[in-house]
């Protein structure tokens, strides 16, 4: 099964909008199309659909994702807002891939940068676990672990420590996906005997240069989206870009 990552879109109100390295809808709607060439089975977009938290920017997102040529899910990031999200279109928690299932965590915490997915949520993520021992990915907006620049590490997941300790006794967990970074990232946090790999998907709008101790833009790059192919238990991901 082929699926296709993308996130941290930034869209505004107005569709002419631009951010500080480029214009996010036509950015999108250039992924859009690249990512339709990939012919995935299934598309997750990673949060920050929003940049202004209208409800006009989350119509414009959906009318470009529309565009794909597969089904889509989204969850919430920092910059969005939950509801208005909701009523554009359905927020999902669990997704089955057949002999995988995805879950979409929500770490979005209202007036903050950092994320959080709180105690009662990481009780109910140890149940969903310990429900269903197919391989599972883990899907969210921050990261939950250091990814080397010191001022998205401020801003991660503030209960990543124990989100990893919920996460230790299900050895199903195969990987775990995260935007927020707007860089391709690949780290992984040592389990048992094992690891889980966690990964970061390059936006599909401005991207941060890695390593930078302070906010900066990385102008080199230019917009993406992350593949991931699942296999009989294992997967493979890599990155590609787009021209926009």
């Amino acid at each position: 099964m082929r699926l296709v990552q993308l996130t941290d879109c930034h869209l505004q109100a107005d569709p002419a909008a631009r951010a500080r390295a480029g214009f996010p809808l036509r950015q999108l709607e250039a992924v859009v199309e690249a990512v339709n060439r990939e012919r995935p089975e299934l598309v997750l977009v990673t949060g920050d659909v929003s940049d202004d938290e209208t409800a006009a920017s989350y119509r414009l997102a959906e009318q470009a994702l529309a565009r794909l040529d597969a089904p889509w899910f989204w969850l919430p990031g920092n910059h969005d807002q939950p509801a208005l999200m909701a009523e554009c279109r359905a927020l999902h928690d669990e997704l089955d891939l057949g002999h995988w299932r995805a879950l979409l965590l929500d770490t979005h915490v209202s007036g903050r940068p950092g994320g959080e997915l709180g105690e009662a949520a990481l009780v109910t993520l140890d149940e969903r676990l310990a429900a269903d021992d197919r391989p599972t990915l883990l899907v969210m907006h921050h990261p939950p672990l250091p990814v080397g620049s010191a001022w998205l590490d401020e801003i991660g997941l503030a209960d990543g420590e124990a989100f990893w300790r919920v996460v230790a006794p299900h050895p199903q967990v195969r990987a775990v996906f995260f935007g927020h970074v707007h860089q391709a990232f690949h780290g992984a946090r040592a389990l048992g005997d094992g690891e889980v790999p966690a990964y970061g998907c390059p936006a599909t709008t401005d991207q941060f240069l890695p390593g930078s101790s302070t906010f900066a833009l990385d102008e080199a790059s230019r917009p993406g989206y992350r593949l991931i192919e699942l296999r009989d238990g294992t997967l493979e991901t890599w990155v590609e870009r787009v021209d926009p």
